[in-house]
């Protein structure tokens, strides 16, 4: 059994919350996040900071390649986005604790863009039915192709950084964030869960407890006003 949480964007304060209340509810499950842990909300260093010592595992989403890319590979396509993609909140993060970018940027690059266990497919934007071109038949039986396509095609506007096509069934429930909706959505023709509930927005941080391709439960909570806006 995993939970899986949607997108961060900084909001620390709302990720506490939701971590405790799947430890509460879940103790034994496995929790894990679509990624995008800073931009936009206030509290980006804490909450990846958070991340890792709660030791929650995450697939990195576009805006944490954007922070890292800016700062190691500043021509490149993640680094050139960054300026028009709220980088602000996090660039304020780290003002007074620069010493803990380079530390943040090499736990990021350690993270790996996709998992594949048991109890789901997880990528922070989902596998392109774009790609279907690409695999051999039977392709569900061995995922590790997938895994393939998407560690080569990371930059592609169908990569699971950027996608926004519709996602291929693999076999399995796959989960992703990068869209945000008011709910979660589960799109059964591809056996797909988004799970990015705009928590930036000031709705709420979801998490689907899931245990081998089946949402057992949503775990959501509102997002923590001071997360997204200054509060005197």
């Amino acid at each position: 059994m995993i939970a899986v949480i949607g997108d961060i964007h900084g909001c620390y304060h709302t990720l506490k919350e939701l971590y405790e209340k799947i430890k509460k509810n879940y103790p034994k499950a496995e929790i894990y996040s679509v990624g995008d842990l800073v931009d936009r909300g206030h509290y980006c260093l804490e909450a990846v900071e958070f991340i890792r010592d709660k030791e929650i595992k995450f697939t990195p989403g576009n805006h944490d390649l954007m922070f890292t890319h800016f700062f190691e590979s500043p021509g490149s396509i993640f680094a050139r986005t960054w300026i028009h993609n709220d980088n602000g909140e996090t660039l304020a993060a780290y003002e007074f604790e620069t010493e803990k970018i380079w530390d943040h940027i090499r736990f990021i690059n350690q993270q790996p863009y996709w998992f594949n266990n048991e109890d789901a497919f997880i990528s922070h934007a989902g596998f392109s039915s774009y790609f279907k071109k690409n695999l051999p038949f039977g392709y569900k039986k061995d995922l590790s192709i997938v895994g393939k396509i998407i560690d080569k095609e990371i930059e592609s506007e169908h990569g699971v950084m950027w996608n926004r096509d519709k996602l291929l069934d693999l076999g399995k429930l796959q989960v992703v964030g990068h869209t945000h909706n008011l709910e979660p959505i589960f799109d059964k023709k591809a056996n797909a869960l988004y799970i990015d509930t705009g928590a930036f927005r000031g709705n709420k941080l979801s998490a689907a407890i899931i245990e081998y391709s089946n949402i057992i439960e949503i775990l959501s909570v509102d997002t923590v006003l001071k997360d997204i806006h200054k509060i005197r």
